[in-house]
């Protein structure tokens, strides 16, 4: 047995061993309860895989791997995402084709996650661009279809002209690609949508379910975005507009308009005499009918604007803090609640996607509002404050540039409404809307339809055929899988259309009635492929069916699902939609994929950045300008700033696993990577914390060879049921590992083991160790050391003469009535000081402890002449006497 951790002298072999024996198939043992662990689907690319992406591997890992010595039958499987920008963009630059390229990509990060020993069940691994895949991708599509949930339609969408290909709203940031960096255009062309706006309340309510992190369920509440409120009718007046209904001429080619009206929805309804202006967006269909009626020059300055605001992205016109823009349209809308006339501007803060388009804009009480007008010089009214008496104070706001946004307090200036408080007025003005019979109460929310569209080659084909009759069909289900041709240029057109539209052979098909029809040449976007995959997991074999419906509803929903904060509102939202339509459907019985979600902290590396020079300055960011670690080395210290930034290939920062296993080993990155830090926190790479996880295992190696003559495998039934203080000490390990691992505390895990090593060392010192005690505790820390370290835990198991694997041994369980101390040492506070401390018995009664604190000399000084207000007690930890 080796003295010390030498992970070249093992490491290898146990994994080829591991493999040898398919240790890591999954099982499906009747009798034994299921647990389904699962990472993000990786997209795999040429870099390989980073020390970084190890951080969500390897703890998943050690949960799944726990779990099965628990008893429990385990799902963790592992694929590859490999349709998209990504992986075409690259093939495009190499000048190949993106499946071998993709799949020898997927083979590296086989390589590497295996090199970290992580225990994945290859058997059921895929390719989400195989065809045998995509044909059930195309299958669920035609469900969505029929269910009317999956449309065509014109739109304006966002397009990158980089990638030549339109972007979903999720995919724009800051007005640019996600992707590329590029900024996004708008372009109005058919595009294929899901309706998930028809789930939007479900989406909403089911999170309350869901064991995940607060932060991205707000995230995804947000997106969503419920509002409720009002949506009403404004009737516009101005130059050539008729208040009342004229006869319209039919035989005239340009007829007599009628009264011109459009409609806004308002989450605050209270603030309605407050209305000093509204605001159309850019693309309101009602602006094509004004630049019809407005005089020459306000119609330049409309059509002007109109086009700047259409090159601009969603996002970009939403940024925080973006100076407000407008045009005066030269017309008036009428404010119901005055019947007076209020100007109407066009403005690109207000979006057509979003509510009906336009709004009622209350300056006084909305600060994007408030900012606009006084860009644009209209009128500020309160009609909102803390009390009828305290008009002055929201006055007072407005003239240092801030609006009064306050959700309660009562109305001021509103006429037979004043004085009452808005939770009141809103009830009685949606009343008095929909009497009026102008309007209603609504909900409204935030979330689009999901754009699926992709002018690109590299995806899955949309399993439609546009008829002779240019009507759709969708693709039987005999028919499927619509297979990619396999073509040498499939560079993306630019002018809107995808590559696959200019080959003949695969746009060219036989409708249903034996007519030439027109296959769709869209492919779907990449999260189409994402929002299923681990249903597929569960019968990744099935050439009948996308699933057996008994396999599926036996290992869904996923228990624990590892992975980046950064998918909070696109994969995990357009996932949990798809099962929520499949569960309707009746063919799932899950109604969420994800019961737990957690997410992993980054891994950072120290990167260089120079001082620009002066000419360098324009675009530059405060960190300076990124250079290479040879080229930092050749500069002055002083021009040299480094920086703690995310783990990535452009950084040049990147450690790989190959690079952190042959210098140190694969339990040793293991190790660091779980202790450095908490689970969801980011972690500074370091090697000098890599070679702090080589003393610990060796550490482990030295005690288990020590004791390795003495061990005496029959330890158990020889132990009886004394306590002493090694088994004391064990069996908190026991339970401390088991709590830790299971609430993703691994860092406080191996904190437990270096405590436990720190224990024996002193009980060994005091010639306090029993044999058959010590066997306990050695081959105790050897199992729970398994999930952690596996490579270690085997070796250190054959060196105990044990053969197998420790995989395949139960998890070490914890008598509670062992792990309770006999003495605790209790702190006492007074007035939340800590004034002295005292050793007791455990378990002793809160009256007792609180006697003995008030006894205590140190105590008495600092209530002397004081009356004792309260004396708190904490069992077992703490008193806190209160006196003044």
């Amino acid at each position: 047995m080796f003295t010390r951790y030498e992970p070249a002298e093992f490491e290898s072999k146990w994994q080829g061993l591991w493999k040898e024996a398919d240790l890591f198939r999954t099982r499906e043992d009747a009798g034994r309860p299921k647990f389904y662990g699962l990472d993000f689907f990786p997209y795999p690319s040429g870099a390989g895989l980073s020390v970084g992406h190890c951080r969500n591997y390897i703890p998943t890992d050690v949960l799944c791997r726990m779990k099965f010595m628990q008893g429990f039958n385990v799902l963790h499987p592992m694929g590859f995402d490999a349709f998209g920008l990504p992986a075409e963009n690259e093939a495009i630059k190499r000048q190949s084709h993106p499946a071998p390229m993709i799949e020898k990509y997927g083979e590296n990060y086989r390589r590497q996650m295996d090199l970290v020993g992580v225990g994945y069940d290859w058997s059921r691994s895929f390719y989400s661009c195989e065809p045998s895949y995509y044909k059930w991708t195309q299958w669920i599509f035609t469900k969505l279809y029929e269910k009317g949930l999956a449309f065509r339609k014109s739109a304006s969408v966002n397009w990158c002209p980089k990638d030549k290909t339109v972007l979903a709203d999720e995919e724009v940031v800051g007005g640019n690609c996600e992707r590329c960096g590029t900024p996004v255009e708008k372009k109005f062309i058919p595009q294929w949508f899901f309706r998930i706006t028809d789930y939007a309340q479900r989406l909403i309510d089911d999170l309350d379910d869901l064991d995940w992190p607060e932060g991205i369920k707000n995230q995804q509440r947000n997106w969503i975005g419920r509002s409720d409120g009002v949506e009403f009718e404004l009737k516009i007046t101005g130059p050539g507009i008729p208040l009342k209904p004229e006869p319209v001429d039919l035989s005239s080619a340009e007829p007599i308009l009628g009264p011109l009206t459009f409609r806004v929805f308002t989450t605050r309804i209270d603030t309605i005499f407050g209305m000093t202006f509204c605001v159309l967006a850019p693309e309101h269909p009602i602006v094509e009918r004004l630049l019809k009626l407005a005089s020459d020059d306000r119609r330049t300055a409309m059509t002007t604007y109109r086009e700047t605001a259409k090159a601009l992205g969603e996002s970009q016109r939403q940024v925080e803090g973006r100076e407000k823009t407008g045009v005066d349209t030269g017309f008036m809308a009428i404010n119901p609640a005055t019947g007076k006339g209020v100007p109407l501007f066009l403005a690109d803060y207000v979006l057509t996607g979003y509510g009906t388009g336009a709004i009622m804009a209350v300056p006084g009480h909305d600060q994007r509002d408030f900012d606009f007008a006084k860009t644009l010089g209209a009128e500020v009214v309160a009609v909102i404050a803390p009390t009828v008496e305290s008009e002055s104070l929201v006055v007072g706001l407005h003239e240092n540039g801030e609006a009064f946004e306050a959700k309660d307090g009562v109305l001021i200036n509103s006429g037979e409404y004043t004085g009452k408080t808005v939770a009141v007025a809103q009830a009685e003005l949606g009343e008095w809307i929909e009497a009026l019979g102008i309007g209603i109460r609504k909900i409204n929310y935030r979330l689009r339809d999901w754009l699926i569209s992709r002018q690109r080659y590299w995806g899955c084909p949309i399993p439609v055929i546009h008829d002779a009759d240019g009507l759709e069909e969708l693709v039987p289900l005999g028919h499927l899988p619509v297979e990619l041709p396999v073509v040498e240029n499939y560079e993306p057109a630019g002018d809107g259309t995808s590559p696959l539209a200019s080959i003949p052979e695969f746009v060219n098909v036989t409708d249903s009635s034996g007519r030439l029809g027109r296959r769709e040449t869209d492919t779907m976007g990449g999260f189409a492929c994402s929002s299923w995959y681990f249903l597929r997991f569960c019968d990744p074999h099935n050439s009948e069916a996308a699933w057996n419906p008994e396999k599926v509803n036996y290992w869904m929903p996923v228990d624990c699902y590892v992975g980046g904060a950064e998918h909070a509102v696109m994969h995990l939202l357009y996932a949990r939609f798809w099962t929520k339509v499949l569960f309707d459907l009746g063919l799932v019985a899950a109604k969420e994929p994800f019961q737990r979600l957690m997410n992993q902290g980054q891994v950072l590396g120290n990167t260089p950045y120079r001082k620009p020079t002066a000419s360098e300055t324009l675009g530059v960011g405060e960190e300076g300008i990124l250079v290479s670690f040879e080229e930092a080395a050749t500069l002055p210290k002083e021009d040299v700033t480094w920086k703690w930034v995310r783990m990535s290939k452009s950084k040049g920062n990147v450690v790989t696993p190959d690079e952190a296993v042959a210098e140190y080993g694969a339990d040793a990155l293991r190790i660091y990577e779980l202790f450095v830090a908490p689970f969801d926190a980011d972690v500074q790479w370091s090697n000098e914390g890599m070679q702090g996880s080589v003393r610990f295992l060796s550490r482990v190696f030295k005690l288990v060879s020590d004791h390795a003559p003495d061990y005496d495998p029959m330890w158990a039934s020889k132990i009886g049921d004394q306590v002493s203080p090694l088994r004391r000490a064990t069996h908190q390990l026991i339970k401390r590992v088991t709590e830790d691992v299971e609430r993703f505390a691994f860092n406080t895990s191996i904190a437990g083991f270096m405590i436990y090593l720190n224990t024996l060392a002193d009980l060994r010192a005091a010639g306090e160790l029993s044999k058959v005690e010590m066997s306990e505790g050695v081959e105790s820390m050897i199992l729970l050391l398994a999930p952690f370290a596996p490579h270690c835990a085997d070796e250190l198991w054959a060196g105990l003469g044990q053969e197998g694997f420790t995989y395949l041994c139960e998890w070490p369980q914890f008598v509670e009535e062992f792990t309770v101390e006999d003495t605790v040492t209790i702190a006492v506070q007074v007035n939340g000081k800590l004034r002295d401390t005292f050793e007791v018995g455990a378990g002793v009664a809160s009256e007792e402890l609180e006697k003995l604190a008030l006894a205590l000399p140190k105590v008495a000084v600092h209530t002397e002449g004081k009356t004792i207000r309260k004396v708190i007690v904490i069992p077992g930890k703490l008193v806190n006497v209160v006196a003044n």
